[in-house]
């Protein structure tokens, strides 16, 4: 019931799925941290034409992809890759758009095709149900995010993400070691909070993950995501009026319908 709830909220689904595929990861006082223990062959085996794809958008990726397949030249397959990575990403056909965009991060080889690649594989990864497939995914991530933290070790955007990856794989500990390195660089760095506070709940931690929040909401107070991870963190805690307090400024702060559903379903629980 908890994860068909959250998964409703749009803004928040993406990352707050990752709050139920985690292992419960110790992060009590964070100084300790329990250890916890390929999907498909080839992400191109994903490739396909999507029929929920917008008409012009499919139209456009069948196009791009006959010349990508008929192409001889470098170049121009690199830069037909790289269209067609952004054609997925705008489908949301993540699998799609990151085999693409290595594709052409094959020919350009620099920072920015490789935070493309990054950037698909990991979203790729954050919606994957199935633990093979999204352990595959995680090792993509990490090979190109790590390209990128080689040239630009200062990008806490991309340590924080690629630390994420590393808590659904065989290395928990290093995840939360880089999110501890980004949070010491940069301790209102609002994602690394925020996954902090997302991995305390996951742990039972509901104390540390109130601290963590309410640095969050203090430092971004629209963060809708925050506050409502904080509500839930109050619930769980048990403190019902705190609770109640946060998902009512969540029904303040966003109108969207099914935020609004999901956020009363909770305060019925709290009644």
């Amino acid at each position: 019931m908890l994860k068909t709830r959250l998964l409703l909220i749009g803004g928040c689904a993406v990352v707050i799925l990752l709050l139920f595929q985690l292992p419960k990861v110790v992060v009590e006082n964070e100084r300790d941290a329990a250890s916890a223990g390929g999907g498909a062959d080839t992400v191109s085996s994903h490739i396909e034409t999507h029929t929920q794809t917008p008409e012009n958008v499919r139209t456009r990726i069948s196009d791009f992809r006959a010349k990508f397949a008929s192409g001889t030249e470098k170049e121009k397959n690199a830069i037909f890759a790289d269209s067609l990575a952004g054609l997925y990403r705008i489908a949301n056909q993540f699998d799609s758009a990151a085999w693409f965009a290595e594709e052409s991060s094959k020919f350009f080889n620099n920072v920015e095709s490789w935070a493309k690649a990054g950037e698909s594989y990991y979203q790729a990864y954050t919606l994957a149900l199935d633990p093979a497939k999204q352990k595959t995914l995680a090792a993509k991530t990490q090979e190109f995010y790590g390209k990128v933290l080689r040239d630009n070790p200062g990008n806490l955007e991309i340590k924080t993400k690629m630390a994420m990856t590393y808590l659904t794989s065989s290395n928990p500990m290093q995840g939360i070691t880089m999110l501890r390195e980004v949070l010491a660089k940069d301790p209102k760095n609002e994602l690394a909070l925020f996954n902090m506070g997302m991995l305390s709940i996951q742990s039972g931690q509901y104390d540390r993950a109130i601290e963590r929040l309410e640095e969050l909401v203090t430092v971004n107070p629209g963060h809708i995501q925050g506050h409502l991870l904080l509500g839930l963190a109050w619930m769980n805690k048990g403190d019902k009026e705190k609770a109640r307090a946060q998902f009512e400024k969540v029904k303040q702060m966003d109108k969207d319908p099914a935020v609004q559903a999901t956020v009363d379903s909770y305060l019925k629980d709290l009644k």
